[in-house]
């Protein structure tokens, strides 16, 4: 390939943006001790860095546009860099979510996009079929080395010397990405601000609520927020709702904005009239889809092997290794397949992949975790996941003409980023809830636990320590006043409802796999070097 140097920068970056978030998801533990918060604590700064991520993608984007892709690409780097060292010298919860969920993500929000669009500017015909091959392999490449990395310096080091590593990387990234080719800057580009924040704000609202249904409660109030103390709860439903309904209308009001700006002549922040493309539709939908699945797993899956059985971050990263391996062998697959079959029997066959590997997930979750099924089921999913890797990058620029690219590498973030802050959100937040309720339930049916020992572990679980191991449900009932034998059967009957909950928040996501089938049916039956877009009409009804 002409050029190598250009994709070798830009897979490396790939590879660090890929490799920040499974690294956190495996030290999860670990992290949440040394900066003495929870596991909730912890859901919160994953969610939000995907959030933060999610919801100036398309600003990051339009900011190519006008400085140039390659100068956005810089200072990305810079800000990435800057939000590394200060996630390393974290010594609370409160300075990771400044330095991870916030800076870092900003930092990504001009990196992500740029790396889509200079990949697409920088080659042409098969080369660039190549390039995104090459991209999505290493996707899966920083998937595999993520768990082990995290979990090899996490154990016998300190997670905090990833980030030391990644500042480093983005020092060498800034140095020689001066050579990268690109095309002239949109200087006069104005950006709209009311349409930056309206996207900004709809995401945030939408996902804080998502987030927030584990303790708010989701319709009903469990135990919403107070101001003097008198509880947030208008007409007796849950603030959650009202998050999720404002989100909702904001991002609505934000496309009726797009809508008039483009009517009036005047540069939208997204380019609606892109979602009349087929092919783009689709190719979104399944980036959504994918990564709220991975995020969902990289978030449940850990908790599981760290908290109910025990291991700690090397073992963790040793069991998802599997599902890494999968994503590296079948990325390359996809992309040997891409010139023997289209890109929508690809895609599907991931889909169903994925579905299938988690049906051996929850056939391997046990009290005592059966290893090869668990490790088959993994690796499955992992394959699914390569399958889809390989095909929709490529999808999506091929949908459009070169001049949008910078706008559908924004897009792509924005899908990308919005489906993992969901995972980790909604699957995480079921997770918990179903945790703490399966906690009190154990305790409720419990004959012999007197009725102040009962008050006071429901006091306790209530107020926010719903994910703990099977001991330390015992401790709990012991530092409550209960009795030995009383603790012991409360902490079994908790253990079996933490599988129960497990396996109902992944049969979530083995559900949306399912459905996500028909988002697929309008990839292409060809993925050419640059085909034209096929915009429908605006009267069509089902897209296709």
């Amino acid at each position: 390939m002409k050029h190598g140097f250009v994709i070798v920068v830009l897979a490396v970056a790939q590879f660090v943006m890929v490799l920040d978030s499974t690294v956190m998801n495996v030290s999860i533990s670990q992290v949440a001790s040394d900066l003495g918060t929870s596991i909730t604590g912890m859901q919160a700064a994953i969610t939000f860095y995907t959030l933060t991520m999610a919801a100036f993608m398309l600003t990051g984007g339009k900011l190519g546009d006008k400085w140039g892709r390659s100068r956005a690409f810089r200072i990305g780097a810079v800000i990435y860099g800057v939000g590394s060292l200060v996630t390393a010298l974290s010594p609370n919860l409160t300075v990771l979510l400044l330095g991870w969920s916030v800076v870092e993500g900003l930092g990504a929000v001009l990196v992500i996009p740029a790396i889509a669009s200079l990949a697409a500017i920088n080659y042409e015909g098969r080369a660039r079929v190549v390039a995104f091959s090459i991209l999505g392999a290493v996707t899966g490449l920083a998937a595999a080395a993520g768990p082990l990395i995290g979990g090899l310096v996490t154990t016998y080091s300190s997670w905090r010397y990833v980030f030391v590593a990644e500042t480093i990387v983005m020092i060498g990234i800034l140095i020689v990405s001066g050579r990268i080719k690109d095309v002239a800057a949109d200087r006069g580009l104005g950006i709209d601000v009311p349409s930056v924040l309206l996207s900004a704000g709809g995401m945030a609202m939408l996902v804080l609520g998502v987030l927030q249904s584990k303790t708010w409660g989701w319709f009903v109030p469990v135990a919403p927020p107070e101001i003097g103390g008198v509880e947030i709860a208008p007409l007796g439903i849950s603030p959650v709702t009202y998050l999720i309904l404002a989100g909702v209308m904001v991002l609505w009001w934000f496309l009726l904005r797009q809508h008039k700006l483009a009517e009036s002549g005047r540069m939208p922040l997204l380019k609606v009239r892109l979602f009349r493309i087929a092919a783009l539709r689709s190719g979104l939908s399944g980036f959504l889809v994918q990564y709220f699945a991975v995020a969902a797993l990289f978030f449940v899956i850990p908790v599981y092997l760290q908290t109910m059985q025990g291991y700690d971050a090397l073992g963790t990263g040793l069991r998802i290794l599997p599902l890494s391996l999968g994503l590296v062998v079948f990325s390359a697959v996809g992309s040997w397949l891409t010139a023997r079959r289209s890109a929508r029997r690809i895609a599907q066959l991931g889909q169903v992949t994925m579905a299938v590997g988690l049906l051996f997930i929850l056939v391997a979750l046990q009290p005592e975790l059966v290893g090869w099924p668990f490790a088959i089921g993994m690796f499955i999913a992992g394959a699914g996941f390569g399958l889809l890797a390989s095909q929709l990058g490529n999808v999506n620029m091929s949908a459009v003409e070169q001049d949008d690219s910078s706008e559908v590498g924004g897009l792509q973030g924005t899908f990308q980023n919005l489906g993992s802050s969901f995972g980790t959100a909604i699957v995480g937040s079921v997770f918990i809830t179903l945790l703490g309720s399966g906690l009190v339930s154990a305790i409720q049916v419990n004959a012999d636990v007197s009725g102040d020992v009962r008050s006071q572990v429901i006091e306790r679980v209530e107020a926010g320590v719903p994910i703990v191991s099977e001991a330390e449900a015992e401790q709990l009932v012991l530092d409550a006043g209960g009795d030995e034998a009383t603790a012991t059967a409360i902490a079994s009957d908790y253990a079996d409802s933490q599988l129960d909950a497990l396996k109902q928040a992944i049969f979530i996501v083995f559900a949306l796999l399912v459905l996500s089938l028909f988002l697929s049916r309008n990839l292409p039956a060809e993925v050419s070097a640059r085909r034209e877009p096929e915009v429908e009409p605006e009267v069509a009804a089902d897209g296709g």
